[in-house]
Protein backbone atom coordinates (compact mmCIF):
# COMPACT_ATOMS: atom_id res chain seq x y z
CA UNK A 1 0.00 0.00 0.00
CA UNK A 2 1.60 3.29 -0.59
CA UNK A 3 0.92 6.13 1.80
CA UNK A 4 0.92 9.80 0.88
CA UNK A 5 1.79 11.79 4.19
CA UNK A 6 2.13 15.62 4.12
CA UNK A 7 3.55 17.48 6.94
CA UNK A 8 6.78 15.07 7.57
CA UNK A 9 8.57 18.01 9.61
CA UNK A 10 5.57 18.97 11.82
CA UNK A 11 4.88 17.84 14.97
CA UNK A 12 2.47 15.16 14.25
CA UNK A 13 3.80 14.33 10.44
CA UNK A 14 7.15 13.57 12.34
CA UNK A 15 6.01 10.98 14.57
CA UNK A 16 3.59 9.36 11.60
CA UNK A 17 6.30 8.86 9.33
CA UNK A 18 8.04 6.74 12.21
CA UNK A 19 4.66 5.12 13.53
CA UNK A 20 3.37 4.14 10.19
CA UNK A 21 6.31 2.22 8.93
CA UNK A 22 5.51 -1.14 8.14
CA UNK A 23 2.20 -0.55 6.57
CA UNK A 24 3.43 0.26 3.23
CA UNK A 25 5.61 2.79 0.67
CA UNK A 26 5.58 5.96 2.76
CA UNK A 27 6.20 8.93 0.30
CA UNK A 28 6.80 11.44 3.40
CA UNK A 29 6.69 15.16 1.99
CA UNK A 30 7.39 18.64 3.66
CA UNK A 31 5.82 21.52 2.34
CA UNK A 32 8.53 22.46 -0.19
CA UNK A 33 7.41 18.93 -2.28
CA UNK A 34 3.64 19.56 -1.16
CA UNK A 35 2.63 23.35 -0.46
CA UNK A 36 -1.40 23.08 0.62
CA UNK A 37 -1.20 27.24 0.21
CA UNK A 38 -1.49 25.69 -4.03
CA UNK A 39 -4.48 23.89 -4.72
CA UNK A 40 -2.85 22.81 -8.40
CA UNK A 41 0.05 21.42 -6.53
CA UNK A 42 -1.77 19.32 -4.59
CA UNK A 43 -3.69 17.67 -7.16
CA UNK A 44 -0.34 17.66 -9.21
CA UNK A 45 1.23 15.50 -6.18
CA UNK A 46 -1.47 13.20 -5.35
CA UNK A 47 -1.89 12.02 -9.75
CA UNK A 48 1.65 12.15 -9.89
CA UNK A 49 2.38 9.51 -6.40
CA UNK A 50 -1.68 7.47 -6.98
CA UNK A 51 -1.25 6.62 -3.16
CA UNK A 52 -3.82 4.12 -1.59
CA UNK A 53 -4.07 6.08 1.88
CA UNK A 54 -3.64 9.83 2.23
CA UNK A 55 -2.61 10.61 5.62
CA UNK A 56 -2.66 14.57 6.19
CA UNK A 57 -1.25 15.86 9.05
CA UNK A 58 -0.24 19.19 7.28
CA UNK A 59 -2.06 22.33 8.95
CA UNK A 60 -2.34 26.24 9.26
CA UNK A 61 -2.13 26.32 13.13
CA UNK A 62 -1.25 29.64 13.89
CA UNK A 63 -4.47 30.12 16.01
CA UNK A 64 -3.96 34.04 16.56
CA UNK A 65 -2.43 34.88 13.46
CA UNK A 66 -5.25 33.39 11.35
CA UNK A 67 -7.55 36.39 12.40
CA UNK A 68 -5.51 38.20 10.04
CA UNK A 69 -5.20 35.27 7.68
CA UNK A 70 -8.30 34.23 7.46
CA UNK A 71 -8.05 33.50 3.93
CA UNK A 72 -5.00 31.59 4.32
CA UNK A 73 -6.25 29.35 6.72
CA UNK A 74 -8.93 28.71 4.84
CA UNK A 75 -7.03 27.63 1.66
CA UNK A 76 -4.39 25.49 3.70
CA UNK A 77 -7.11 23.68 6.38
CA UNK A 78 -10.22 23.38 3.65
CA UNK A 79 -9.25 24.07 0.66
CA UNK A 80 -6.18 21.89 0.36
CA UNK A 81 -8.36 18.76 1.86
CA UNK A 82 -11.15 19.44 -0.08
CA UNK A 83 -8.97 18.54 -3.16
CA UNK A 84 -7.24 15.42 -1.44
CA UNK A 85 -10.76 14.29 -0.80
CA UNK A 86 -11.83 14.86 -3.98
CA UNK A 87 -8.48 13.01 -5.84
CA UNK A 88 -8.90 10.43 -3.11
CA UNK A 89 -12.39 9.95 -4.54
CA UNK A 90 -11.09 9.64 -7.86
CA UNK A 91 -8.20 7.58 -7.23
CA UNK A 92 -10.28 5.14 -5.24
CA UNK A 93 -7.77 5.70 -1.90
CA UNK A 94 -8.92 6.81 1.17
CA UNK A 95 -7.91 9.76 3.49
CA UNK A 96 -7.31 10.23 7.17
CA UNK A 97 -7.37 13.61 8.24
CA UNK A 98 -6.45 15.64 11.71
CA UNK A 99 -9.05 18.42 12.74
CA UNK A 100 -9.09 20.15 16.27
CA UNK A 101 -10.83 20.60 19.44
CA UNK A 102 -11.37 24.09 18.47
CA UNK A 103 -14.38 23.59 15.88
CA UNK A 104 -16.30 24.03 19.09
CA UNK A 105 -17.48 26.97 21.28
CA UNK A 106 -16.64 25.91 24.74
CA UNK A 107 -19.48 26.23 26.54
CA UNK A 108 -21.22 22.90 27.11
CA UNK A 109 -20.34 21.53 30.62
CA UNK A 110 -19.52 18.09 29.94
CA UNK A 111 -16.89 16.34 26.92
CA UNK A 112 -17.78 16.78 23.33
CA UNK A 113 -18.87 14.17 21.75
CA UNK A 114 -18.54 13.60 17.59
CA UNK A 115 -22.31 14.21 16.93
CA UNK A 116 -22.15 17.76 19.65
CA UNK A 117 -22.84 20.53 16.77
CA UNK A 118 -19.77 22.75 16.53
CA UNK A 119 -19.87 26.02 16.54
CA UNK A 120 -15.89 27.81 16.40
CA UNK A 121 -15.04 30.86 18.08
CA UNK A 122 -11.88 31.84 15.63
CA UNK A 123 -11.22 31.92 12.06
CA UNK A 124 -8.27 28.67 12.52
CA UNK A 125 -11.34 26.59 14.10
CA UNK A 126 -13.82 27.58 11.22
CA UNK A 127 -11.31 26.89 8.70
CA UNK A 128 -10.85 23.26 10.60
CA UNK A 129 -14.43 22.64 9.97
CA UNK A 130 -14.68 23.46 6.64
CA UNK A 131 -12.03 21.45 6.05
CA UNK A 132 -14.07 18.47 7.63
CA UNK A 133 -17.17 19.35 5.38
CA UNK A 134 -15.50 19.56 2.44
CA UNK A 135 -14.23 15.73 3.49
CA UNK A 136 -17.75 14.52 4.13
CA UNK A 137 -19.30 16.21 1.31
CA UNK A 138 -16.76 14.56 -0.89
CA UNK A 139 -17.81 11.32 -0.70
CA UNK A 140 -14.12 9.71 -0.29
CA UNK A 141 -13.44 6.88 2.12
CA UNK A 142 -12.30 9.14 5.44
CA UNK A 143 -11.60 9.16 8.86
CA UNK A 144 -11.76 12.87 10.23
CA UNK A 145 -9.55 12.70 13.66
CA UNK A 146 -10.18 15.78 16.29
CA UNK A 147 -7.20 15.92 18.30
CA UNK A 148 -6.97 18.67 21.22
CA UNK A 149 -3.89 20.74 22.80
CA UNK A 150 -1.10 18.94 20.88
CA UNK A 151 2.64 19.13 21.99
CA UNK A 152 5.62 17.09 21.49
CA UNK A 153 9.58 17.90 21.58
CA UNK A 154 9.93 19.80 18.22
CA UNK A 155 7.90 22.51 16.86
CA UNK A 156 6.44 25.31 18.68
CA UNK A 157 3.56 24.55 21.28
CA UNK A 158 3.09 24.73 24.98
CA UNK A 159 5.58 21.97 26.18
CA UNK A 160 8.29 23.85 24.47
CA UNK A 161 7.48 27.24 25.51
CA UNK A 162 6.97 26.28 28.69
CA UNK A 163 10.13 24.60 29.19
CA UNK A 164 12.00 27.43 27.70
CA UNK A 165 10.34 30.09 29.90
CA UNK A 166 11.24 28.38 33.04
CA UNK A 167 14.69 28.77 32.00
CA UNK A 168 14.50 32.32 32.22
CA UNK A 169 11.64 33.71 34.71
CA UNK A 170 10.92 33.40 38.07
CA UNK A 171 7.08 33.29 37.75
CA UNK A 172 5.05 32.00 34.75
CA UNK A 173 1.34 33.24 35.07
CA UNK A 174 -0.82 30.67 33.18
CA UNK A 175 -4.72 30.82 32.03
CA UNK A 176 -6.43 28.25 34.53
CA UNK A 177 -9.98 29.08 33.15
CA UNK A 178 -10.04 26.68 30.08
CA UNK A 179 -9.63 23.18 29.99
CA UNK A 180 -9.02 20.25 27.73
CA UNK A 181 -6.81 17.51 27.94
CA UNK A 182 -2.72 17.64 26.55
CA UNK A 183 -2.20 15.13 23.88
CA UNK A 184 1.33 14.12 23.13
CA UNK A 185 1.99 13.59 19.10
CA UNK A 186 3.81 10.34 19.83
CA UNK A 187 0.33 9.29 20.94
CA UNK A 188 -1.49 10.86 17.88
CA UNK A 189 0.58 9.10 15.39
CA UNK A 190 0.59 5.73 17.69
CA UNK A 191 -3.19 5.90 17.99
CA UNK A 192 -3.48 5.94 14.28
CA UNK A 193 -1.26 2.65 13.97
CA UNK A 194 -3.25 0.87 16.05
CA UNK A 195 -6.40 2.48 13.99
CA UNK A 196 -4.87 1.30 10.53
CA UNK A 197 -3.98 -1.99 11.81
CA UNK A 198 -7.65 -2.66 12.61
CA UNK A 199 -8.98 -1.40 9.70
CA UNK A 200 -6.70 -3.64 7.47
CA UNK A 201 -7.28 -6.83 9.73
CA UNK A 202 -10.57 -6.44 9.23
CA UNK A 203 -10.41 -6.89 5.46
CA UNK A 204 -8.24 -9.18 5.93
CA UNK A 205 -5.03 -8.25 3.77
CA UNK A 206 -2.52 -5.43 3.58
CA UNK A 207 -4.76 -2.92 2.12
CA UNK A 208 -8.14 -1.42 3.93
CA UNK A 209 -11.03 -2.68 1.94
CA UNK A 210 -14.21 -1.34 1.11
CA UNK A 211 -16.17 -2.40 3.80
CA UNK A 212 -13.88 -1.15 6.49
CA UNK A 213 -14.31 2.54 5.01
CA UNK A 214 -18.18 1.74 4.92
CA UNK A 215 -18.01 0.51 8.39
CA UNK A 216 -15.72 2.66 10.31
CA UNK A 217 -15.15 5.46 8.57
CA UNK A 218 -16.07 8.99 9.69
CA UNK A 219 -15.73 10.91 12.50
CA UNK A 220 -13.65 10.38 15.80
CA UNK A 221 -12.22 12.15 18.49
CA UNK A 222 -8.53 11.03 19.56
CA UNK A 223 -7.25 12.73 22.75
CA UNK A 224 -5.60 12.31 25.97
CA UNK A 225 -8.17 10.75 28.42
CA UNK A 226 -8.37 12.90 31.75
CA UNK A 227 -9.00 17.07 31.82
CA UNK A 228 -6.90 19.82 32.75
CA UNK A 229 -6.41 23.65 32.60
CA UNK A 230 -3.56 25.31 30.71
CA UNK A 231 -2.34 25.85 34.55
CA UNK A 232 -2.25 22.90 35.58
CA UNK A 233 -0.56 21.79 32.37
CA UNK A 234 2.37 23.96 33.36
CA UNK A 235 2.37 23.12 36.88
CA UNK A 236 2.60 19.14 35.78
CA UNK A 237 5.68 20.53 33.05
CA UNK A 238 7.68 22.61 35.78
CA UNK A 239 7.32 20.17 38.58
CA UNK A 240 9.19 17.41 36.26
CA UNK A 241 11.74 19.88 35.73
CA UNK A 242 15.60 19.39 36.41
CA UNK A 243 16.49 22.86 37.56
CA UNK A 244 18.01 23.87 40.31
CA UNK A 245 15.30 26.39 41.29
CA UNK A 246 11.76 25.98 39.48
CA UNK A 247 9.76 29.49 38.75
CA UNK A 248 6.47 29.84 40.46
CA UNK A 249 3.63 29.07 38.12
CA UNK A 250 0.41 31.56 39.14
CA UNK A 251 -3.13 30.94 37.93
CA UNK A 252 -5.08 33.38 35.91
CA UNK A 253 -7.61 34.00 34.35
CA UNK A 254 -8.53 34.42 30.46
CA UNK A 255 -9.23 38.12 30.63
CA UNK A 256 -6.12 38.47 32.32
CA UNK A 257 -4.33 37.53 29.40
CA UNK A 258 -6.11 38.58 26.23
CA UNK A 259 -5.44 37.43 22.62
CA UNK A 260 -6.46 37.94 18.99
CA UNK A 261 -8.36 34.60 18.91
CA UNK A 262 -11.20 33.50 21.41
CA UNK A 263 -10.72 30.05 22.93
CA UNK A 264 -13.12 27.80 23.95
CA UNK A 265 -13.58 27.52 28.03
CA UNK A 266 -14.04 23.68 27.67
CA UNK A 267 -12.29 21.74 25.13
CA UNK A 268 -12.69 17.98 26.52
CA UNK A 269 -13.29 15.95 23.97
CA UNK A 270 -15.04 12.68 24.52
CA UNK A 271 -12.97 9.79 22.82
CA UNK A 272 -14.98 6.27 23.78
CA UNK A 273 -16.35 5.74 19.74
CA UNK A 274 -12.61 5.76 19.35
CA UNK A 275 -11.34 3.53 21.95
CA UNK A 276 -14.92 1.03 21.26
CA UNK A 277 -14.08 1.12 17.63
CA UNK A 278 -9.73 0.52 17.91
CA UNK A 279 -7.82 1.00 20.97
CA UNK A 280 -7.19 2.41 24.34
CA UNK A 281 -6.12 6.25 24.87
CA UNK A 282 -3.45 6.69 27.45
CA UNK A 283 -3.92 9.46 30.20
CA UNK A 284 -2.47 13.00 29.59
CA UNK A 285 -0.06 12.91 32.51
CA UNK A 286 1.30 9.11 31.81
CA UNK A 287 1.84 10.46 28.07
CA UNK A 288 3.55 13.83 29.56
CA UNK A 289 5.35 11.73 31.69
CA UNK A 290 6.79 9.53 28.54
CA UNK A 291 7.25 12.73 26.29
CA UNK A 292 9.44 14.15 29.07
CA UNK A 293 11.69 11.02 29.42
CA UNK A 294 11.53 10.12 25.77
Amino acid sequence: MKILLTGRNGQVGYELERALQGFGDIVALDRAAMDLRDPDKVREVIRSVKPALIVNAAAYTAVDRAEDESELAMRVNAEAPAVMAEEAGRLGAGLIHYSTDYVFDGTKSGSYAEDDVPNPLNAYGRSKLAGEQAIRASGAPHLILRTSWVYGTRGKNFLRIVQRLAQQRDELRIVADQFGAPTWSRTIAQATAHMLAALRGKSHGCAIGEASWQDFGGLYHLAAQGRTSWYGFAQAIVERLDVAEKPAVVPIGTADYPLPARRPQNSVLCCDKFMRAFCALPEWEMALRLCLEA
